[in-house]
């Protein structure tokens, strides 16, 4: 019994620890943004779909890639729309942690060096497998996380994002997952010759979708944008015709589809897509982050569809 009393305080302290820990690891994973994370986990699984899986290890060594620098992307655009002012606390969009004051600008710093770490090992491997073209990838894909926000002729600021969206979270992910498959077991002038027009359609659906999710972004961040300086595509001509780019968006992925895999079941993505597409032109307010939810669903939906 006296054994157990004096353990007491001990385990006391290794309780409260874990409560802590927990609340940290809870904490950042929602600064993470793992609502989104499906941009870029959906190209890289299309690509090994379409591709073939050669190696399990490339493999999940190109997903963990891609994730890093989604991550990144997404600290470095909390930290600099924070400095300049676009997110505020009590924003309609997701709350943003260093707007809230719950985390300060040095751990977000340090949490974008992590994040830029682990891009960089893992791009290492994927650069030693794939040779210079992942590379040439690898570095412009860091160089558009920081781009997309960092600076003062900002991409997202500029209104021009949508197209580097489309591209490194379509077909540039989708195409170089299946380029670093066939460089590692195969043989890379065979994926030129049999897979790269079905990896560029199949990643293009994927780029298509994370261009919903930009314009749901930004249609419900209109207002708080334009006040900031932030001229993306609403801001510059409109919420009426950001809707109508985005029904454009949701009318391609079919199609694309069809061009990737023929006449198949792939080509239903367009079904949640519209369901998505329907409840943003109603939304408002707070209702645009249940919008923002079902694009995960739609990756979702197309990564089924696909296997």
């Amino acid at each position: 019994m006296i054994f157990f009393v004096s353990l007491h305080p001990l385990l006391n302290k290794v309780s409260l620890f874990r409560i802590k820990t927990m609340n940290t690891l809870g904490l950042w994973f929602r600064i993470v943004r793992p609502q989104t994370l499906f941009a870029s986990v959906c190209p890289v699984v299309v690509g090994l779909k379409i591709g073939g899986v050669f190696s399990w290890v490339d493999a999940i060594i190109t997903l963990v890639s891609a994730v890093a620098l989604q991550v990144l992307s997404n600290l470095i655009n909390d930290y600099y729309d924070f400095k300049r002012g676009t997110d505020k606390k009590g924003r309609a969009g997701f709350k943003r942690a260093l707007a809230e004051g719950v985390v300060s600008e040095n751990q977000i710093k340090k949490a974008c060096f992590v994040a830029l770490g682990v891009a960089i090992l893992s791009g290492a491997w994927l650069i030693w497998v794939g040779g210079w073209l992942i590379a040439v990838v690898g570095v412009t894909a860091i160089l558009f996380a920081w781009l997309y926000t960092a600076t003062s002729k900002s991409l997202s600021y500029l209104g021009i994002a949508d197209v580097f969206v489309f591209i490194y979270y379509g077909f540039v992910a989708t195409m170089g997952t299946i380029y670093i498959q066939w460089a590692s077991s195969v043989s890379t002038v065979g994926f030129w010759n049999h897979v790269a027009l079905k990896g560029f359609f199949g990643g293009a659906v994927c780029g298509l979708i994370s261009m919903c999710v930009l314009a749901i972004n930004n249609i419900r961040d209109v207002d708080g944008d334009r006040i900031a300086g932030k001229r993306t595509f609403p801001v510059r001509f409109g919420k009426t015709a950001a809707l109508v780019g985005m029904g454009v968006e949701v009318a391609l992925m079919p199609l694309f589809a069809f061009f990737a895999y023929g006449f198949g079941w792939e080509m239903a993505v367009v079904l949640p897509a519209i369901g998505m597409y329907v409840a943003t032109i109603r939304a408002e307010g707070e209702a645009y982050n249940r919008c923002l939810m079902s694009a995960g669903f739609v990756n979702a939906c197309y990564v089924i569809l696909v296997l």
